[in-house]
């Protein structure tokens, strides 16, 4: 008979979980698609337009909540769709940007690709938040579909419409409808791609982007102990090509941390689903618990209040399609 076996290691072989800074609140200013910057300038200076009310009302909003003599640190940020289309080049569409921000009195301190949330020089985020997935299964149940890891799917509950655990020549039991796991007396049941595999390869869901999105926003991600797409300084000009940009791109040399305790985005209605399809995500995520408890830590010593849970530390301005002409 053995005794049980006992493993040693020393604690500096282990990679230290380095700590970021952090602001209160980062405020996504705007996420849109190529076909959104078709109006030029004057489109965007629109979004913005409609853009700026939401922004004051946040900074009050945080102001209120530290109460007299703390000043709300804020940043802002903006991300760029070039994972699924890539037009035009960074040193144009930025400039627009920020052109169009400032003469409605914003400042875009941060821009971001969407492409960094797939990859980011050494490290690939999207597959980094694929290896912390834990599949939530309805209660009781052992789950119906495989692992988001081999199906590229995940859900809210259990039983997806068209889907059954009875054997192929078993007797039918009837139609079961499919019901959400934390149901509140009724079920809304959601069904998320978070991948699909492509002739040139696997190719990451809008949603589950979104949701690596957010996970940079709040500090979460770390590789090897290691922040996660760091943003880089700007620098003397704009890059030239999607290529050369580095995932998130630092404007403002001035600006408060691109991470935070807390994140708001201002997006178009359109975005309802794919946020609905974010919060499926990352209530399944299984963050490190040191980060997790080096913010909270942070936060409590600062006297901000923030939830454990984090699609409770996100939220959201839906507004009419601002890029649109009236």
């Amino acid at each position: 008979m053995t005794g049980p076996e006992t493993t040693f290691q020393e604690r500096s072989a282990q990679p230290r979980v380095e700590q970021l800074p952090l602001a209160h609140v980062s405020i996504e200013l705007g996420h849109l698609y190529m076909e959104d910057y078709a109006g030029g300038i004057e489109q965007l200076r629109r979004h913005f337009r409609e853009v700026r009310p939401w922004v004051a009302a946040a900074h009050d909003r945080i102001a209120g909540v530290l109460g007299p003599g703390k000043s709300p640190r804020i940043s802002t940020c903006f991300l760029v769709d070039d994972y699924f289309t890539t037009f035009s080049s960074p040193d144009e569409v930025i400039a627009q940007l920020v052109e169009a921000a400032g003469d409605n009195g914003l400042t875009i301190d941060y821009v971001a690709r969407e492409a960094g949330c797939a990859d980011a020089g050494d490290v690939r985020p999207a597959e980094l938040v694929l290896d912390r997935l834990v599949a939530d299964p309805q209660p009781g149940t052992d789950g119906v579909w495989p692992p988001p890891q081999d199906s590229g799917w995940l859900t809210n509950g259990d039983r997806p419409p068209g889907s059954s655990t009875q054997p192929a020549m078993s007797r039918r039991l009837g139609w079961q409808p499919p019901t959400e796991n934390a149901k509140n007396r009724h079920s809304i049941f959601l069904a998320v791609e978070i991948f699909s595999e492509e002739p040139g390869g696997r190719q990451w869901s809008c949603p589950y982007l979104a949701s690596v999105w957010q996970l940079l926003r709040l500090g979460m991600l770390r590789y090897e102990g290691r922040p996660v797409a760091p943003p880089q300084p700007v620098g003397d000009r704009l890059p030239s090509s999607w290529a050369e940009m580095p995932a998130i791109l630092r404007l403002n040399p001035h600006a408060q941390p691109f991470s935070a305790y807390r994140t708001l985005s201002m997006l178009a209605r359109r975005f309802q689903n794919i946020e609905a399809a974010v919060g499926v995500v990352l209530s399944q995520v299984n963050v490190d618990e040191e980060v997790r408890l080096q913010i909270s830590k942070r936060a409590a010593g600062e006297s901000f209040a923030l939830p454990h849970d984090l699609v409770q530390r996100i939220s959201y301005v839906f507004d009419g399609d601002t890029t649109q002409v009236l």
